[in-house]
This record gives structure tokens, C-alpha cells and sequence, in this order.
């Protein structure tokens, strides 16, 4: 169990001492009774609790912006635009997480009559919801039976003539490999008024919550984002691979795990060292993360022997190796836990119910 743990953490180091975590503690108890008797915060998610000293003003004290009408999702002096009636707004919900939801992501969800939402939208993020809306699933799973994209585009545009507000609510972005183009040009070609919100895509944000910066100076300044998964369900033939591995040193793969060992193949044989550093991360930025650190000769067999499980990204570079640092001292739990804190408690956990 020690091993695996080691294994899947890639190494992470000594969790933080005792007395460090429980001064954290007490951090964060104080800021939350400040929370609560500020009654600052409307929105139904739950989320970190800032830092003493790093406390927004209550509300109705930051400028005549601010008021107590509920009507915005934090009560923050920035008019956004409004929710019509008979439009439909294509929302991305980001990689899980809802602290990462766009402000009108959670405007959206507070407002919306119809919520039209992807099978990767967990119910966190579904509580943001009026208790009234309509949730309706179009979920699409690889191996699965899903809808199909023409039946999803009927659908809002059903509800948008009826009047309704429709909230068609993706994970990630809705650009970035979640067809919101089709839908965006279905709206268009039904002279349908639709307004896009960009969410932050998994293949940045879950490399941010692993300790895996996408970027970083002297190291690279290119990055690849790559489906793993054609319409198909199978690896897409138009993937140029000598030019990939060669010219970008980081290279993120979305819905590539069952196809990682293909990926891994054709990308040393393009020229890529098969020790280049490999991250796989399932789960990203939910309660659920955990990663596989290893390299590309050795992906496919460490994806099968530590048993990865989908959602996953794969990140392959150098970039992987500052998870090493990042990891024991980055926190992204509610609670403060570190990355390597949270993924130990979540490997622990699986292998408890594995064991019976």
C-alpha cells in the first residue's frame, strides 16, 4: 500500500508537521465565524475560505455597486449581463470544482428555467441551481449510449421558442473539445440569441490542481492541446506526430486514456525520448483527483497495474517533474490539504474498499 501511495504521488514529499497543519486549522475556523457574521456570501457552493486579512467588505459596503439583492451571484459592483427570456447561453462549468465557475457561470445557473448539462457536471455544482429549473441530462460517455448532438441542438432550441431561459452547461470550456461550436451554429442557423461563457478547460486547470504548470520560463513556452478520442471513439488519424513531439514540449491529452498506449507508441517513435515525464490525472479538481506519475515507455502498463479511471488528462514534458515541489505544499482541498495530502487520502480510501 506504502508503495502504490509513493507510486501514484510520484514522490510528492513529507506532508506538512503537525503543528503547521493545526495552526492552519485555526485559520480557517476564525475566518469562517468572520464569514458567517460578515453574511457576505450568497451562493450556495461551498468554497475555500479566504485568509484573515484577505476578507472581502461586507455587503453594501464596497460602493454603490453593491446591494442586497440576490439577483447576482456574489453581490460584487460589476453589472453582468442579463438572463433574456428565449435565449440560450452556453456555459462551460470548468474542470469540476465549482470555486472555478465563472460569475456568470453561477449567474446562469441561478437564473436559468431549463439547465440542459453534460454527464461530467457533478451535483456540487448542480446545487447552484434554482430549486424551480428543469435539469435535464445530454451526457456523453465513451463505450456509453448517448444523445445525439442533433438531438441536444432540437432540444434547446425547443425550449429557447417557448421562451424559456436555457442553460446548456459543459465541463471545461465549451470550445475547447465540447462542441459548442455545433451548438453555437444551431442557435445561428435558428436565429436563436445565445451568448457563449468560456469555463476553464481541464487540460489547464486540472494541471494547475495536480502541481503541473502548463507553462514555465527556461523550461517551455508551447503547449498542445490534443483530443485523444476522434468522433469515432478511436485515436484520430489527421494527427500530425513528428510535428507535435518535436515542436511542442508540453503536450496535454484530453479522453486519451484508453488510447495511451497508441499515444505512447507514436510519439517515441516521432522522436520523443521514452523517458519523457508523463502525468495522468483523473477526476481533476473534484474530491476524487488522483495521478499517476511515470513516463512514456512505462504509461500504458502503470494506467492498467494503478488502474486510472476516467475522466482523465494526460500531460507529457518536463513540466511534470515540478509536481515533485508543487505537490506537498499547494493546497486545493476545502479542508487545506495539499495536492499530496488529498491524493494519499483519496488512494488510501479506494484501496480500503478494494480490500473489503
Amino acid at each position: 500500500m506504502a508503495s502504490e501511495i509513493f507510486t501514484r504521488t510520484g514522490a510528492l514529499g513529507s506532508p506538512r508537521p503537525l503543528w503547521e497543519r493545526v495552526a492552519s486549522l485555526a485559520s480557517r475556523v476564525r475566518g469562517r465565524a468572520a464569514d458567517a457574521a460578515r453574511g457576505w456570501f450568497v451562493s450556495p457552493l461551498t468554497l475555500p475560505t479566504l485568509r484573515a486579512g484577505s476578507l472581502p467588505l461586507p455587503r453594501g459596503e464596497r460602493g454603490t455597486g453593491v446591494t442586497d439583492d440576490d439577483s447576482e451571484p456574489f453581490g460584487l459592483p460589476w453589472d453582468l449581463p442579463e438572463f433574456e427570456s428565449g435565449t440560450v447561453w452556453l456555459v462551460g462549468a470548468g474542470p469540476g470544482d465549482p470555486g472555478l465557475l465563472t460569475m456568470l457561470a453561477a449567474k446562469a445557473l441561478r437564473q436559468a428555467d431549463v439547465i440542459v448539462h453534460d454527464a461530467l457536471i457533478g451535483d456540487r455544482i448542480l446545487a447552484g441551481a434554482r430549486p424551480d429549473a428543469v435539469l435535464e441530462y445530454a451526457g456523453k460517455r465513451a463505450g456509453r449510449p448517448s444523445h445525439r448532438q442533433p438531438e441536444i441542438a432540437a432540444r434547446l432550441i425547443a425550449h429557447a421558442r417557448a421562451g424559456r431561459r436555457v442553460l446548456r452547461l459543459k465541463g471545461g470550456d465549451p470550445f475547447v473539445f465540447g462542441r459548442g461550436g455545433e451548438e453555437a451554429l444551431a442557435m445561428a442557423d435558428a436565429g436563436i440569441p445565445f451568448r457563449v461563457v468560456p469555463g476553464i478547460t481541464a487540460g489547464l486547470g486540472g494541471l494547475a490542481y495536480a502541481g503541473i504548470p502548463a507553462t514555465h520560463r527556461g523550461m517551455t513556452g508551447i503547449v498542445s492541446l490534443v483530443t485523444g478520442r476522434g468522433s469515432a471513439g478511436k485515436l484520430p488519424e489527421t494527427i500530425d506526430w513528428q510535428a507535435l513531439a518535436l515542436a511542442s514540449p508540453v503536450i496535454v491529452f484530453y479522453m486519451g486514456l484508453g488510447t495511451i498506449g497508441t499515444i505512447a507508441e507514436r510519439l517515441m517513435a516521432a522522436g520523443r525520448p521514452p523517458m519523457t515525464p508523463v502525468a495522468v490525472i483523473s477526476d481533476a479538481t473534484t474530491d476524487r483527483q488522483s495521478a499517476i506519475t511515470t513516463t512514456l515507455a512505462r504509461a500504458a502498463r502503470e494506467v492498467v497495474r494503478l488502474g486510472a479511471n476516467s475522466p482523465a488528462i494526460i500531460a507529457v514534458g518536463e513540466v511534470v517533474r515540478l509536481r515533485e515541489t508543487l505537490a506537498a505544499w499547494q493546497q486545493i482541498a476545502q479542508d487545506g490539504s495539499t495536492i499530496a495530502e488529498s491524493e494519499q487520502r483519496v488512494i488510501a480510501e479506494r484501496l480500503t474498499r478494494a480490500i473489503g
